[in-house]
């Protein structure tokens, strides 16, 4: 309860986000530069065109989509990157992980070890060689960056900033614990950060910019559609998934 009342003081209830109901189900969604990405329970990978649903060869349990293309894991954890259109394995193994970065990519593991590639070898990222995955310390369920700040968030549901990262110093510095509880997050393409609590509740960080990325407080955001599970942005979007699978299309 103590932890409940600590995120309300910081919190402020704007008014309901205006959403559009999208045909399908998905368990997971990614949005950026204009381009929306999905996985459903069965694996099939789904990207959006206009309001229709295109399959994608293969199967995927998580899929990110950012400046450096599309990246994905399967149900056994290896790595995929889209290369000329097909689908080809990197070496490691991830549960989760973000494109969203200044052409680096960020991830975690099933033991929620933290890791993350920097610019130069995500950039030359085929699969024909081994990658140089940095391992960052902590640990985090849920790593999200975008081209401002890369956010986190522990099995606690404590939130972390990574202070000090760069394209090509993709490990940073330290951690700052942010006040708040958050299951995910998600940083949108230009620096806005989302997330949603235990109970399906939306979080706005408030006050972000490029002098600030780390922001000032947490804005909840509502919806008609009751609990959210899953949300990201994009170009004043938010992409929102309910416990059910149902897919919002929201005006910020």
């Amino acid at each position: 309860m103590k932890g409940l009342l600590l995120l309300l003081s910081l919190c402020g209830i704007s008014s309901a986000l205006r959403c559009t109901v999208l045909p399908g189900v998905l368990t997971q969604i990614d949005a950026s530069y204009g381009q929306v990405y999905g996985v459903n329970s069965a694996g099939n990978i789904y990207t959006l065109q206009g309001t229709t649903w295109i399959k994608i060869a293969g199967l995927l349990i998580h899929i990110t989509f950012g400046p450096l293309g599309i990246w994905g894991v399967n149900s056994n954890h290896n790595i995929y990157r889209s290369v000329g259109g097909n689908w080809r394995q990197m070496t490691g193994l991830l549960k989760q992980m973000d494109a969203g970065g200044n052409q680096f990519i960020v991830g975690v593991n099933v033991n929620n070890d933290i890791y993350c590639l920097s610019r130069s070898s995500a950039i030359a990222a085929d699969g024909s060689s081994a990658l140089p995955w940095t391992h960052i310390p902590g640990k985090l369920k849920y790593y999200s960056c975008g081209l401002l700040s890369c956010w986190g968030v522990n099995s606690a549901d404590d939130i972390y900033y990574r202070h000090g990262i760069t394209p090509d110093s993709c490990a940073g510095s330290t951690w700052e614990k942010v006040p708040g509880k958050l299951s995910m997050i998600e940083v949108g393409t230009k620096g806005e950060v989302y997330g949603v609590n235990r109970a399906g509740n939306i979080y706005r960080r408030a006050g972000t910019s490029a002098t600030n990325p780390l922001g000032t407080s947490w804005e909840q955001l509502s919806t008609e559609y009751g609990p959210i599970k899953h949300v990201c942005s994009d170009l004043g979007l938010l992409w929102l998934l309910t416990p059910q699978g149902k897919i919002l299309r929201c005006e910020v």
